[in-house]
């Protein structure tokens, strides 16, 4: 065996280990064990064993117990051996069998179609009276869609009576209002942190001796005297394109642009756009205050900061109210 091992190696073929597996038709019971290397050697095999014919190829090869569809060769090498199949002919749908070892609330059921139109809430509140701890793995659709069953029919599947399913339904309203809120904090520290990133740019551009803008005055003043209109413009070419092309371009521009295209000279800025003299004043005015609203944010960021490093440990819920009250105050 090592000197044939030895010779396939050096003619380059590729050994595979064959994973015993077992396979059974749709909606049977009698299962077959079979070794494969491949999905094709496995779906072949199954082919002959399962008398399958030409006319019902090509079959598709599911997980026996969640019905997962395998069709990628790396998944079925990672697959443990004597892992169960279903194949499925041409034109078939899976179907989950209690021989699987499928969930207890399928025991009183030969087959179930899942996800069978408006019947999947029985699907789900059998599953939940089975267990009851299967919540924490349900999508919020799922839970959605048992809050919104009739309490007497959940009531009546669930073998309960409609003041316990009332108190159930609830609580799955509560499960999906919890995450709800989870969702929109994590959103909301999101944008906190997203401006934190920008804060110290716009500080330090704000904090900027007024001498410093003086000179730069001084700076466009001397060069507006010394030359024509053409060259006071002092904006470059992609500001000057967001502003002729953007309807509200004053949203789209960065703190510093909006800063520059408000400073820069009228009539050069009228010139480079194209524009009238009252349109382009317009635009430096709606840039301005643009400007003022971002700041305003950023003074807003840092006294919620601020709150929250001498409030530690409170909800960041807490901390939004006390800010609240401050502006109102």
């Amino acid at each position: 065996l090592g000197a044939m091992a030895g010779e396939a190696l050096e003619n380059g073929m590729r050994i595979s280990p064959r994973k015993p597996c077992l396979i059974r038709r749709n909606g049977q019971q009698q299962q077959h064990g079979v070794a494969a290397s491949c999905l094709r050697e496995l779906r072949s095999k199954a082919c002959d064993i399962l008398d399958i014919g030409k006319d019902l190829e090509p079959i598709t090869l599911v997980l026996a117990e969640d019905g997962t569809i395998v069709n990628d060769e790396d998944y079925f090498l990672c697959l443990p051996p004597n892992t169960k199949f279903v194949a499925l002919a041409r034109n078939e749908k899976w179907t989950s069998s209690c021989i699987d070892g499928g969930p207890a609330w399928l025991s009183g059921e030969s087959t179930d179609e899942v996800d069978s139109g408006g019947e999947k809430w029985k699907h789900l509140a059998r599953q939940l009276k089975d267990d009851f701890s299967s919540v924490i793995l349900m999508s919020e659709a799922d839970l959605q869609v048992l809050v919104d069953v009739p309490c007497s029919d959940l009531a009546q599947e669930l073998s309960q009576n409609q003041l316990k399913t009332q108190m159930l339904q609830n609580s799955l309203q509560q499960v999906l209002d919890r995450r709800e809120e989870e969702r929109q904090s994590k959103q909301l520290l999101e944008l906190y942190l997203e401006a934190l990133k920008n804060e110290d740019s716009i500080l330090s551009k704000v904090s900027e001796p007024e001498a410093a803008h003086g000179e730069e005055g001084d700076v466009v003043d001397a060069k507006s005297s010394a030359a024509g209109p053409s060259t006071k413009r002092t904006l470059s070419d992609e500001i000057l394109a967001a502003l002729k092309k953007k309807p509200a371009p004053e949203l789209s521009l960065s703190s510093q642009a909006l800063e520059r295209v408000f400073k820069e000279d009228t009539e050069a800025l009228a010139q480079a756009l194209r524009w009238d003299k009252q349109e382009t004043q317009a635009l430096q005015q709606a840039c301005d205050q643009e400007l003022s609203r971002r700041l305003q944010q950023v003074q807003t960021l840092n006294s919620l900061r601020s709150v929250s490093k001498s409030k530690k440990g409170m909800p960041l819920e807490s901390c939004l109210s006390s800010k609240r009250k401050n502006s109102g105050s």
